[in-house]
């Protein structure tokens, strides 16, 4: 198994996506996604990064962040993920005390977008995710993105950080 690299430090955004073990579908519930919509507030608020777009899919997640120098994103992801596995399984999906699950594949992908193009295009992408995929039929029908934040909707379900550049 080759490691993925992470190039922190760039001063660039990220563009992150990761995604639920063998494809599952563990993020189909609001409440679900509501248990890592959680997760991704109160990383941001521990660790500082900017978030800009999100999409949380029935199976994978897609982030826009610009995080501060220093922030190894590895870590922060691993967090996210590791609470929200914690939190899905103490709640919604109880494990019996013998097992394991998996809710998460190992790895998470990520781009650096060096560009202003670059960060639009990404964003465009996180908002037309549930379309191309036919959970709705215009990016506004999915609550679990930022589409709707950029329309100037203020009761969404994470605060998108203003872009300066």
């Amino acid at each position: 198994m080759t490691k993925l690299r992470h190039y922190d430090n760039l001063g660039t955004v990220r563009f992150v996506t990761f995604s639920c073990h063998q494809q599952r579908q563990y993020l189909s519930s609001n409440s679900a996604r509501q248990i890592l919509v959680d997760q991704i507030d109160k990383a941001r608020n521990k660790h500082g990064f900017k978030l800009f777009a999100y999409v949380i899919m029935p199976e994978h997640v897609h982030l826009v962040i610009y995080p501060p120098e220093k922030m190894k994103l590895g870590i922060v992801i691993r967090e996210i993920k590791s609470l929200t596995a914690r939190n899905y399984f103490a709640g919604i999906n109880p494990l019996p005390a013998d097992s394991r699950r998996i809710f998460w594949k190992h790895r998470c992908y990520d781009h650096n977008c060096r560009t202003k193009e670059t960060i639009i295009e990404k964003i465009k992408y996180c908002h037309k995710n549930p379309v191309v995929r036919g959970l709705v039929k215009n990016p506004g029908g999915w609550k679990w993105s930022s589409y709707n934040w950029y329309q100037g909707k203020r009761d969404v379900p994470l605060i998108i950080d203003e872009m300066e550049f």
